[in-house]
């Protein structure tokens, strides 16, 4: 995987610098990273690692917490001039397809993680080894990791990459996603309050 094109992007949450990585220019669905334009690697960065999800990025699904995980990240990222990646690991790396009959499956009652595991995959497949390639590619090597994963955390305090702390990410629930957040914090292990 190697960078294929920077470019700056003014958003409304600040000015980045956009970089895109890939295997291959062609590729139609590329990992990036939004980096705060002020952002010093010679410090503890704090960065976010976030999985898409389309239906909580884009459409603004109440079913996760997804969306407003992003919107509130890259609010932290601007006050704190640190990094966003976003990897392209839908539906916790199952596909937008497959995400979708797992929620067919989970309005018969069934939880995430069973909805995952009935239609024959992990409870999450998602892979961070692409997010230390790119933490390394920018040159940062401390971390206060914008997460409430405690799989994201073992995966940067399982590679060279110091952890210096966790900013918690607390969003409050909704009526439509209690129950989804309830079974990652109980069965997932996730840092919820």
């Amino acid at each position: 995987m190697k960078r294929q094109v920077e470019t700056f992007l003014p958003t409304k949450h600040g000015n980045f610098k956009m970089i895109i990585f890939s295997e291959s220019e062609n590729d139609i669905k590329p990992h990036f990273a939004l980096c705060h334009t002020n952002v010093d690697v010679s410090k503890p960065v704090a960065v976010r690692i976030h999985s898409e999800c389309l239906t909580g990025d884009l459409i603004g699904s109440n079913r996760c917490d997804c969306g407003e995980q992003l919107e509130t990240s890259l609010k932290m990222i601007d006050e704190k001039k640190g990094v966003l990646l976003y990897l392209r690991q839908e539906g916790r790396g199952i596909g937008l397809i497959n995400k979708m009959k797992a929620y067919n499956i989970q309005d018969t009652g069934r939880n995430t993680i069973d909805a995952n595991t009935d239609l024959g995959f992990e409870p999450d497949q998602r892979k961070y080894e692409i997010a230390l390639e790119m933490l390394k590619d920018l040159g940062i090597d401390q971390v206060d990791l914008i997460t409430n994963n405690p799989t994201k955390m073992k995966a940067i305090q399982d590679s060279s990459i110091t952890m210096v702390s966790r900013i918690p990410l607390i969003i409050p629930s909704k009526a439509e996603n209690e129950e989804y957040l309830q079974v990652k914090k109980e069965l997932m292990g996730h840092l919820l309050n």
